[in-house]
């Protein structure tokens, strides 16, 4: 009789033990790295393989591990109460249910559970291979219960809208409390998400900034004009500047004068030695034109609207300028049409686009339903406004100071 009940006892034991290995594994195959497992299986680790593995099927891996875990406590509670009412009698059932609550809750789910919790990588790498027979024993019924399930519970339809606001959440949290790096590496992959949300005309250099070349003008006097621009790619116009007939790119100019010192005729016409434009659309999203740039090995394109009218130029160094922020080199100037006064307010060109207001001075005017800060003023006054007036809008105060027709040019703001 005595030897049964330490048989019972060492089973109950054993049982304790098998529900705090299906508790922690639970805990560890959920809470370990994605990102180190793939870099540790690339490396050739067999063990980080097998996480991956069962972590592919997560619903499978999840089932079998409840499977097991709640089988092994209602059998442990079973023998439990059996050992309890032996030897106490009828009033063993309330022993053994004290004794197995407390036994499970503490050694078979919180201790397990922290644990794998706190060492997730290492515990889940070690416990991979058992589990990974485990979950092939128990496979049968896990499929079993999961196509009862899918009978029973409709599928998410938003699960991938779902995992990108995951990953954003956990960009969010890497850049809570850090330091200036963290920030910064936050920012950057904030940015490579948005690149699927924002437009080309939201970035683009706005025509009426643009450095364009009349393809009528005689080359030597576009020579000089290239030579003094920071630029070194521009685009060509014939007769109207909406008429874009090319793009001069500065080397191919520079090439042309060369050839031309070398016996060579110069070209009469700068179309001759200009090469085709490449045309977009506005609505053209950033991540798009950015795949359209590595393909077409692009870096230069002329923005067109619905009815094909030029709007700007968008480059590829704009696009990357989204992810990691500003890109100065040599050539770069200040923003242009930007110039600050003595009061602290700030003299800027109506057709200063928006987000580069917002990027110098760091606020945070809405840019949705206008590209420029003459469209902004239009569009939150609703009228044409004439020199003179002040409007607030945003936490900024607008005094229109100059306008040439219809145009808004010059515009003077104040942050407060």
């Amino acid at each position: 009789m005595l030897s049964s009940l330490w048989l019972l006892a060492l089973t109950i034991l054993l049982l304790i033990l098998a529900s705090a290995f299906f508790s922690s594994a639970e805990t560890a195959l959920t809470a370990a790295s994605d990102a180190r497992m793939r870099q540790l299986a690339n490396k050739g680790n067999g063990r980080a393989k097998i996480v991956e593995s069962l972590r592919e099927d997560r619903e499978g891996l999840i089932g079998s591990i409840l499977i097991g875990n709640n089988a092994v406590n209602v059998l442990g509670s079973a023998l439990a109460t059996s050992v309890a009412i032996s030897l106490f009698g009828e009033g063993g059932l309330v022993w053994a249910t004290i004794a197995m609550t407390v036994l499970l809750v503490v050694f078979a789910e919180v201790m397990p559970k922290t644990y794998a919790f706190t060492y997730a990588d290492s515990y889940a790498l070690r416990i991979a291979p058992v589990l990974q027979l485990v979950v092939r024993a128990l496979s049968p019924l896990s499929v079993g219960i999961r196509l009862l399930a899918a009978q029973m519970i409709r599928p998410n339809p938003n699960a991938s809208g779902d995992r990108e606001e995951e990953l954003r959440g956990l960009i969010e949290l890497q850049g809570n409390d850090a330091n200036a790096d963290d920030r910064e590496r936050k920012a950057m992959l904030s940015s490579i998400l948005d690149l699927n949300e924002i437009s080309v005309d939201a970035i683009m250099t706005h025509r009426g900034t643009v450095s364009m070349i009349n393809a009528d003008d005689q080359v030597e006097d576009i020579l000089r004009y290239v030579l003094n621009s920071p630029h070194t790619r521009h685009p060509v116009f014939s007769g109207k500047s909406d008429n874009i007939v090319g793009v001069l790119h500065v080397k191919d100019l520079l090439r042309a004068v060369g050839e031309a010192e070398a016996g060579a005729i110069l070209p009469e016409t700068v179309q001759n030695i200009a090469s085709d434009a490449y045309f977009i659309p506005e609505t053209t999203l950033l991540f798009d034109q950015l795949q359209a740039f590595r393909a077409r090995r692009e870096h230069f394109a002329v923005v067109v609207d619905e009815y094909g009218d030029f709007r700007g130029i968008v480059t590829l160094e704009d696009i990357l300028e989204e992810i990691v922020g500003d890109i100065d080199d040599e050539h770069d100037v200040d923003l242009a049409g930007l110039t600050p006064q003595a009061d602290g307010s700030w003299l800027v060109d109506g057709n200063v686009t928006i987000r580069d207001l917002n990027r110098t001075l760091g606020w945070h005017l809405p840019d949705e339903d206008a590209s420029t800060l003459a469209g902004l003023v239009l569009f939150e006054s609703r009228t044409i406004p004439s020199p003179g007036q002040e409007f607030r809008f945003h936490d900024i105060r607008f005094r229109i100071v100059k306008r040439k027709g219809n145009r808004l040019t010059t515009i003077r703001l104040w942050a407060n």
